[in-house]
């Protein structure tokens, strides 16, 4: 039996990036006695029952629905995924606390500013889901003004049918965080205006299933910068080992 379990808490996550990712680094590592596993679950009210199953719990990442969710869960928040308000890696003590941080902000932060150019100065965010507020948070710290973009119309917000040639010639930085695109359904993508789009550009995909969604194939083809959401995954995966073992 393995000593220390670790896992990916989600909804629907068998294509988990995390489990492989971390199975394969115990591997390098020769930690025999380390499980990585995955908690999938379909209401956040199952997450005690499946906690009491793995008393042998070091850590936990947590993904899309849960990031706000679990942290009712929890008996602690580090003071940057209060900040942030949302959580994706928990940290079992010995003593036996459940402590929320955010590790997305370390791997957004550290993929996305080596790209930046003079010319990008402001920032859409597609999405106000959980990942959308690591990337916010993140903007904030870094001074860079931005947006927020949903379907439906919210106080200080966009909407899509809002977006014209003049707002995608102001917003240079365009981030996707929504699921749109994500295998299987490759062909989805978020309704922007992409004839504006110009090499004055970056859009950045979260998803990284498939490596180039539509979103950023478009963006491509109209010469901006793009980048998918793997080595923000990687980054944000080592900053959560980083704690774990701190």
């Amino acid at each position: 039996m393995s000593s220390k379990v670790f896992g990916l808490l989600g909804r629907n996550i068998s294509y988990s990036f995390s489990k492989g990712y971390f199975t394969q680094k115990f591997k390098e590592l020769s930690l025999d006695d380390h499980l990585y596993r995955n908690f999938d679950i379909q209401n956040i009210d199952e997450l005690e029952g499946e906690l009491k199953r793995f008393p042998e719990l070091r850590g936990m990442n947590v993904t899309i629905p849960y990031k706000q969710e679990v942290m009712g869960h929890l008996d602690d928040l580090s003071p940057l995924a209060e900040a942030i308000g949302a959580v994706n890696t928990i940290q079992f003590t010995s003593e036996g606390k459940r402590i929320g941080h955010n590790t997305d902000f370390f791997g957004f932060r550290d993929s996305l500013l080596p790209l930046l150019q003079p010319i990008h100065q402001k920032a859409l965010i597609l999405g106000t889901g959980g990942a959308s507020k690591a990337v916010a948070h993140m903007f904030e710290t870094e001074g860079i003004p931005f947006q927020f973009v949903s379907r439906t119309k919210k106080e200080g917000q966009l909407t899509y049918s809002a977006l014209d040639e003049n707002t995608i010639a102001s917003y240079q930085i365009i981030v996707n965080c929504t699921p749109l695109g994500t295998f299987p359904n490759i062909e989805d993508r978020p309704k922007l205006p992409y004839q504006f789009i110009t090499d004055s550009h970056l859009l950045y995909d979260l998803i990284y299933n498939p490596a180039e969604t539509t979103f950023l194939k478009r963006g491509r083809e109209k010469g901006a910068i793009v980048i998918n959401g793997l080595r923000m995954l990687e980054l944000q995966a080592e900053k959560s080992w980083e704690i774990w073992n701190s």
